[in-house]
Formats: C-alpha cells, structure tokens, sequence
C-alpha cells in the first residue's frame, strides 16, 4: 500500500468521498456527512489529506485533519480535527486505517497542534474500536453534529514522543 499527500479535491479523493458518504447515509438514513468542507481546510500547514492506493494503484482509503481553534461549535485552541476516515470494503482488515491514522497524528504534531479530535456516531462500531484503542478517549461534543443524540466525539493528546 501506498499512503500519498494529496488534495481534498482530487479526483481520487472526491471518488471515495462519494462512497463514504453513500455508507453514512445508508448506515445513519440521512443524507450523509453536511459538516461544511473547503480543499483549502486540508492544505499543509493548517493541514493534511492523505489517499492509501492498492498495488495496483486504486485508491482504497483516506483521512484528513485541519486546524481548528476555540470556537462557538465547541473546539479548543491547538485542536487538530480528524475528517473523512474511510477503507474501502474490499480493503478493510489490512492495518490502512491505523497507518493512515497515525501518519495524520504525526503531522499534525509537527504543525504545533495540541489535541486531535474526531465525531463520529454510533452506527460506526469500528470506528469507535478504532480510535479507543488508539488512545482516544471520549471528550465534550463539538462540532456539526453537536446536538445530535447519536453523535460521539473522542479526543487525543498529541504530546511529543
């Protein structure tokens, strides 16, 4: 597997965008993840985007973070917010999502963040699995889906090694 710095808007990126957003719809009944999102959110150094490809070069994962700061929707400052964790099904069970996981952590430590945060909900078991045994442990809500009785959101120190 081939883990790659690219753009939000890249045509691989926007592809799997579209099948995460199809499986949050099918797994919440809604029409998916509204949280407001710009390509810029992801550029380097307030930023990072990053695509996992097959060995035959499809894109089969991604994840994202981008600075946030205190604000009215709940973050604080020197937080650094996880978006668009996914692993296609067909690559599920190969380590991708901790790879790409962990390669986020780092950059976002060596931008000067402090704490990286995610929301996710409960109809995302694996998710949750993840990202607990990763060290996230369960914080106040934030974000788009604050108010939101299934919403879950977890934080982690991102405190030099």
């Amino acid at each position: 597997m081939d883990i790659r710095q690219m753009p939000f808007d890249h045509p691989d990126a926007v592809k799997l965008n579209d099948q995460v957003q199809l499986e949050y719809a099918a797994r919440y009944g809604d029409e998916g993840d509204v949280t407001p999102l710009d390509p810029s959110m992801f550029a380097p150094p307030g930023g990072l985007y990053l695509l996992a490809y097959d060995g035959r070069g499809r894109p089969v994962a991604t994840g994202g973070w981008r600075t946030q700061d205190e604000n009215a929707e709940g973050y604080a400052n020197g937080d650094a917010e996880l978006k668009r964790m996914y692993v296609a099904p067909e690559a599920r069970g190969l380590g991708l999502a901790r790879r790409i996981l962990a390669a986020l952590e780092e950059d976002a430590r060596a931008a000067g963040r402090i704490r990286m945060v995610l929301e996710t909900g409960t109809a995302q078991p694996e998710a949750i699995a993840l990202y607990t045994s990763s060290g996230y442990e369960p914080c106040a809500k934030f974000g788009h889906y604050r108010e939101y009785e299934n919403s879950r959101c977890f934080a982690k120190p991102l405190t030099a090694h």
